[in-house]
């Protein structure tokens, strides 16, 4: 996994989550970043949470069991916040 990568996923969600998590240029650019990533687990697992952005259930579902998470039954803010504080542990564990 690229960490610069992981590190952009990270920029660019805090991004989404500051524009309130709306459709966008911001979500674009995070869906996008995943895509890339197809089958790493962090990048399913923001995958997923652009999908329940985007209210599509059924495909968030997907990518959550793809990342090995369930849908959280919180906020997205709170989803986020507990998303980013497993990513940047992960990041800071990379040599």
């Amino acid at each position: 996994m690229a960490s610069n990568d992981l590190k952009r996923l990270i920029e660019a969600t805090d991004h989404l989550a500051a524009g309130g998590f709306a459709m966008g240029a911001e979500w674009q650019e995070v869906h996008e970043i995943c895509q890339r990533h197809e089958g790493e687990q962090p990048f399913d697992w923001g995958h997923a949470l652009c999908h329940r952005i985007e209210g599509d259930d059924w495909n968030a579902d997907y990518w959550y069991r793809r990342a090995g998470k369930r849908r959280g039954t919180g906020t997205m803010a709170e989803e986020w916040s507990a998303m980013r504080s497993e990513l940047s542990a992960r990041l800071e564990a990379e040599p």
